[in-house]
């Protein structure tokens, strides 16, 4: 399948101020990241900002850039800007990817953009919960599908609630209890991206904040890959920065 890459970059950040230039062995964390997204076949690679500062380390090496909007109340707001911008025809497919991943695997990119078909015109990622603490853990998104793997309800509460299991014993997963984990990367039809924010939030959406809620809430279905483990986490903290910059020796 052809897709395209687009990665949403805001140099605003409470946590980690100016995380999509922090260094990581020599180049800003955004460059690795598109640097990993184009190991993943995608046709193009762009990276969507605001920051004039953003644009211009992304040409310094190599990485075409466009300036968007500095409103957008999200990333998939500022993507749908830019597959609008650069003529993207209906039955594209666009793939969001974080700009703060930059170690994500090129494989679970092309695998979630493989999930997109003309019947479903979103798709995201998931993995296997191993553990209680993951599942208790309101930080961590569960997601539940149907027989055809698309999404029935994404929470942050524990779903499915195993009923006999968890009456037995709450310390440990119960024998053949397969919960599943959000993964935060998802990939769109450009048709649906072009529709996606004029959707009005949804009351779900407020209640768990989560935003991929409205999705569902509108009628719109969602696939879901499922992959084998659980990927490499993003960079939101200083000690995340700390630990991925060892990675790349700095």
């Amino acid at each position: 399948m052809s897709f395209i890459v687009i990665i949403p970059a805001r140099l605003a950040s409470t946590r980690l101020p100016n995380k999509p230039l922090a260094d990581l062995g020599g180049k800003p964390m955004v460059v690795r990241v598109a640097e990993r997204a184009a190991q993943s076949g995608a046709s193009r690679i762009i990276v969507a900002t605001d920051h004039a500062d953003i644009f211009a380390a992304c040409r310094q090496h190599g990485v075409k850039a466009h300036m968007t909007r500095a409103d957008h109340p999200s990333g998939t707001d500022r993507i749908a800007e830019v597959a609008a911008a650069i003529g993207l025809p209906a039955d594209a497919v666009v793939v969001n990817v974080q700009g703060d991943e930059p170690l994500i695997d090129p494989e679970l990119i092309a695998a979630t953009a493989a999930r997109i078909k003309q019947d479903v015109p979103m798709a995201t990622a998931a993995h296997p919960i191993n553990g209680m603490a993951e599942i208790s853990n309101p930080n961590v998104v569960k997601v539940v599908l149907d027989k055809a793997g698309r999404a029935l309800y994404f929470s942050r509460a524990v779903i499915p609630w195993h009923r006999d299991g968890f009456a037995q014993s709450k310390e440990t997963l119960p024998a053949g209890y397969a919960p599943l984990r959000h993964i935060g990367l998802y990939a769109y039809l450009n048709a649906f991206l072009q529709i996606y924010p004029t959707l009005a939030p949804a009351p779900l959406e407020q209640i768990e904040a989560l935003e991929q809620l409205r999705v569902l809430w509108h009628g719109f279905p969602i696939a879901v890959h499922v992959a084998a483990k659980a990927p490499a986490p993003g960079v939101d903290t200083p000690e995340d920065l700390a630990r991925v910059q060892a990675h790349f020796g700095r």
